[in-house]
């Protein structure tokens, strides 16, 4: 019965944490994160992507701050059966691969990836966005203030 309930209690949480995040902003602010920071999160499959030459299917994410006033960053990607997280201590960019060997039965909105970003000048962010299979349009990013 517990597994049963798991994902749409994931999609909600997931919903509630979008709304949330989309209310805690302006839009002057969202075009100041929109031009400091740049994620990406794709997924590769040897099965479903022609153009990869890699043995394992995987997540790549990828974050630049194009300002290099980044403290630390904390990466998560949620809905997994272990959670994923992953801090960044004074790193402006990194490109991280997670083992992920099959599509998700439900789709990647149960699998949210979140970065919570200390910032010397506009202090704390967090980020949201979703995991795309390669060379599908990248998904939407929410930015807010924790």
């Amino acid at each position: 019965m517990a597994k049963k309930l798991g994902a749409p209690i994931a999609l909600g949480v997931v919903t509630i944490l979008a709304i949330l995040l989309l209310t805690g902003t302006n839009n002057g602010d969202k075009e100041i994160l929109k031009s400091t920071f740049s994620i990406q999160a794709e997924y590769f499959d040897e099965r479903t992507n022609s153009n990869y030459e890699g043995d394992d299917s995987h997540i790549q994410i990828v974050f630049q701050d194009k300002s290099e006033k980044t403290n630390a960053v904390v990466l998560e990607v949620l809905g997994m059966e272990e959670s994923f997280q992953k801090t960044f201590v004074d790193s402006s960019e990194f490109t991280v691969i997670i083992p992920f060997p099959v599509t998700p039965k439900y789709g990647w909105e149960i699998h949210p990836v979140t970065f919570l970003i200390d910032h010397e000048e506009l202090d704390k962010v967090s980020l949201k966005t979703e995991i795309r299979p390669y060379g599908d349009p990248p998904a939407p990013i929410i930015y807010g203030n924790p």
